[in-house]
């Protein structure tokens, strides 16, 4: 059985990251993609995905969280799904 290229490649014994320490790690043109113009705001998860996309497509698989920092992240409210408005 072949596994897809990236796979596993996270060490399991890695803490868990806060996303700001993750965020730091993240090249300086995806954040500016990502962010431009929404950087007061609390980080939503389609941008968070859209560079996790693009360190997918790059073979960066090393730079990307793990599942356990992703869901901690979502939990601990520290990336929202959504933006809120007040009506």
């Amino acid at each position: 059985m072949t596994l897809p290229k990236g796979f596993g490649q996270q060490p399991k014994n890695v803490g868990k990251r806060s996303f700001n320490e993750w965020w730091a790690t993240v090249p300086d043109d995806l954040k500016t993609k990502s962010r431009k113009g929404d950087e007061q705001n609390k980080p939503l998860l389609n941008q968070v995905n859209y560079v996790l996309l693009h360190l997918h497509l790059a073979g960066k698989h090393d730079a990307k969280p793990s599942h356990e920092e992703l869901k901690d992240w979502l939990h601990s409210g520290q990336v929202d799904v959504l933006r809120m408005t007040k009506k």
